[in-house]
C-alpha cells in the first residue's frame, strides 16, 4: 500500500509522519535529520509487509518550502515502530492510541513547536526502553 506521509528512521527504527498536505511533515523531517534521523521517505510512502520504502522516483528526495527538492542520504527500508499525527494542539497527556492503518503506536504533535523533533527523539526513546515513562502515550 502507499501512502501520504514522510518516514524517517533512528538506528533501524522507523517513524511516519502523518497528516494533510501542506501540515509541516517535511519541515519536521528536515528538522528531525538534525536530531540524528536519517530520510527513508517523504511525500509518500511505500508500505509492503510492515516495511517502509520510498517510492523509487522519490528515493533521498526531501522538499524543503521556500528552497526547492534536495537530494539527501537516505535509507532504502526501515521497520516503522512509531505514527505521528500533526496536530495543532495535541493532549497535554495522552492515553495510548494506535494507528489504525498501519497498527503502530500513535502521538500527536504540534509540528510547529521548537521542540517537536525532539518530542518525537523522546517518544521513541520510551518505544525502545531507553527512557521510562510514568504517565501518557505508552503506559497503559
Amino acid at each position: 500500500m502507499q501512502i501520504h506521509g514522510s518516514c524517517v528512521a533512528r538506528e533501524g527504527a522507523g517513524v511516519v509522519l502523518l497528516g494533510p498536505p501542506g501540515c509541516g511533515k517535511s519541515d519536521l523531517a528536515l528538522r528531525l535529520l538534525e536530531c540524528g534521523f536519517v530520510l527513508v521517505a517523504d511525500d509518500r510512502i511505500d508500505i509492503t509487509d510492515g516495511i517502509a520504502s520510498p517510492p523509487a522516483a522519490l528515493a533521498g528526495l526531501l522538499e524543503v518550502r521556500g528552497l526547492g527538492i534536495l537530494r539527501l542520504p537516505h535509507v532504502g527500508q526501515v521497520m516503522p515502530v512509531l505514527a505521528v499525527t500533526l496536530a495543532e494542539a495535541p493532549d497535554r497527556l495522552p492515553c495510548p492510541r494506535r494507528d489504525a492503518v498501519l497498527d503502530l503506536p500513535l502521538i500527536a504533535i504540534d509540528p510547529r513547536a521548537a521542540s517537536a523533533a525532539l518530542r518525537i527523539a523522546r517518544a521513541l526513546d520510551c518505544l525502545e526502553g531507553r527512557i521510562g515513562q510514568v504517565a501518557g502515550a505508552f503506559v497503559p
